[in-house]
């Protein structure tokens, strides 16, 4: 199993955006040198976050790093040219010697619909025609196509190429089982978002992904699933809950009075802490059970994620989680995986 971090670059009011990004970068090269497999760059355009061109901070630790993957996580296909999309993931590629990936989504922020002067209510057609779009250009070098949203392309060669033949593009997906049934259909591997609830009542949709997949006549090695949770590891799991809790609550407090939801609880947070819960907080040895129960309840994973700097965690306290997830967490769940 793959296992590594994911990071919307959060904004730090006690800190300029220049040194918030300058840790950011430190912590992904402190990642590859721990021996993460994966380090993820989400997109937003708000206030909250640094992240609105990710695949420039991918590509400054690209510099910085050796062996650890580069992905979005996720692009929001919906809200740029697929073309630009591609040139900027090739690019990305070239300049980390063939690590880059992408994510690509939907997005559960509507920002950047009038940022970017677009209908929201294309919402679903934009991303289908985009990631249709943006996998032909992945898989030729010259493009016949036509659609809705964008003036055709006629022999249109695109360029550059990357070093790898088919850059990976992952499917994240929520909760819709159409989003599931799409991704197998295509033969996309899954990336599922579990922020809340029990990881475990994803199967069901998940079974729907793997059906799909195999009706449309890929393989099981194709059909990768991968889960993107909150998370962080501490010494103890007391410690790891009173550091987190306070950030946590802060955010998806101000994210739910933005979405009509009650203020977070301390009860609610144990119970997502707790056995059954989606957070992947705690222990180094509580979490690595915890991931391993995930993946046999949703019948084997390929990648884990854990999103931690949402929760107004210091520089310090993530970087040591990371030295955690790689030298403990990440050692046990793939021994126990063999």
């Amino acid at each position: 199993m793959e296992i590594g971090i994911d990071s919307f670059a959060a904004a730090n009011p006690n800190k300029s955006s220049y040194q918030s990004i300058a840790e950011l970068l430190e912590r992904i090269e402190f990642a590859d040198k721990v021996g993460l497999d994966v380090f993820g760059i989400g997109e937003h355009h708000r206030g909250d976050f640094l992240d609105s061109a990710p695949d420039i901070i991918m590509a400054a630790a690209a510099s910085r790093t050796q062996n650890i993957k580069l992905t979005n996580a996720v692009r929001i296909l919906s809200a740029i040219d697929p073309v630009r999309a591609f040139q900027s993931l090739a690019t990305l590629d070239l300049v980390s010697n063939g690590r880059a990936e992408m994510v690509a989504g939907r997005a559960s922020f509507i920002d950047a619909f009038p940022l970017f002067g677009l209908n929201l209510n294309d919402y679903d057609a934009l991303f289908v025609e985009n990631l249709n779009l943006f996998l032909q250009i992945r898989d030729n070098e010259v493009v016949n196509w036509s659609g809705k949203f964008r003036p055709a392309l006629k022999n249109q060669a695109i360029y550059p190429r990357p070093i790898q033949e088919k850059i990976p593009v992952w499917l994240g997906v929520g909760g819709t089982p159409e989003s599931f049934a799409r991704a197998g259909s295509m033969g996309l591997p899954l990336m599922v978002a579990v922020i809340g609830g029990e990881t475990h009542r994803f199967r069901p949709l998940i079974d729907i992904y793997r059906k799909s997949g195999e009706k449309a006549g890929f393989t099981p090695d194709q059909l990768k699933v991968g889960l993107h949770s909150l998370g962080y590891v501490a010494e103890t799991t007391d410690k790891a809950k009173e550091e987190y809790y306070p950030g946590y609550a802060e955010m998806f407090t101000k994210i739910g009075k933005e979405r009509g939801w009650p203020p977070v609880t301390r009860p609610h947070f144990e119970s997502q802490a707790g056995y059954l819960g989606a957070f992947l907080v705690g222990s180094a040895e509580e979490v690595a059970d915890k991931i391993l129960r995930h993946s046999q309840a949703l019948g084997g994973i390929a990648r884990l994620t854990f999103q931690m700097d949402n929760a107004g965690l210091s520089h310090t306290q993530l970087l040591n989680a990371i030295e955690l997830i790689g030298t403990k967490v990440s050692p046990i769940v793939n021994k126990a995986s063999v």
